[in-house]
């Protein structure tokens, strides 16, 4: 099966919908969302009511759970903390009941799917090697796709030895038997990673193989909402510089 995943869309109407249309030509047999579909971007119901239907499985995020009213905002920045208390004052009834039955984990295919670690799903980074061979041990998952840190990457495990690498857009990653994989797909409206372009995977777990894709989006219509809707100037500006 092609699964395609996408994670950390943030209210970015126009990033998705220039990942959905780029899947239109690639075809992936299901769809899936490792959550934060909402967040620091200007749409946060459109993308629900955009996405939520193409989905096979989605699990939630740490921007979905503060949101709804589910956690405390504490340990966001004062950015992010502004963008959650609009995204709170904007997000409509619907929205906000899909994003509270949204499930932290889910299996699909024999893919573990959460949005941050296994180990923690809503909330752990794993940026390095030894976040990752935590995230190993925890759970004995063969291959765990995640986001939340908005940077692409590949986390390897063979005989108890964990490796990362990049993920390069385009360049099929084999997934070997004998190894456990943690990939990180980034995101698609908010990338981190230097790249400003949307990004997503899709994971043939058939063939055994993972593909990066990047996708351009008209950031300046994006930066406008934004702009439009009163959001922090920063989280504007960033957006054209993948940071």
């Amino acid at each position: 099966m092609r699964i395609a995943v996408v994670s950390d869309i943030h209210s970015n109407l126009e990033a998705l919908e220039a990942v959905l249309a780029d899947l239109q030509g690639r075809r992936p047999d299901c769809v899936i969302c490792l959550g934060d579909f909402v967040g620091y971007g200007p749409d946060p119901n459109a993308c629900i009511d955009v996405l939520a239907p193409r989905l096979r499985a989605a699990v939630v995020g740490n921007h979905d759970v503060a949101a709804i009213g589910a956690r405390s905002i504490d340990n966001f920045n004062l950015l992010a903390q502004e963008a959650i208390i609009w995204t709170q004052r904007t997000l409509v009834n619907g929205a906000r009941t899909y994003l509270t039955a949204l499930p932290q984990r889910a299996d699909l295919e024999g893919l573990l799917i959460v949005h941050a670690s296994p180990r923690q799903p809503v909330d752990e980074y794993i940026l390095e090697v030894r976040e990752a061979r935590a995230a190993f041990a925890a759970d004995p998952f063969r291959i765990a796709v995640v986001g939340h840190t908005h940077q692409p990457a590949v986390f390897v495990e063979l005989n108890h030895r964990v490796s990362a690498q990049g993920l390069l857009p385009e360049v099929a990653l084999r997934l070997e038997e004998n190894r456990r994989y943690i990939i990180n797909v980034g995101s698609v409206g908010q990338p981190r990673d230097g790249d400003p372009r949307a990004a997503y995977a899709i994971i043939d777990t058939t063939e055994l193989v993972a593909t990066l894709y990047r996708v351009s989006y008209p950031i300046e219509e994006t930066q406008r909402k934004m702009e439009a809707a009163g959001l922090p100037g920063p989280l504007i500006e960033r957006l054209a510089f993948g940071r």
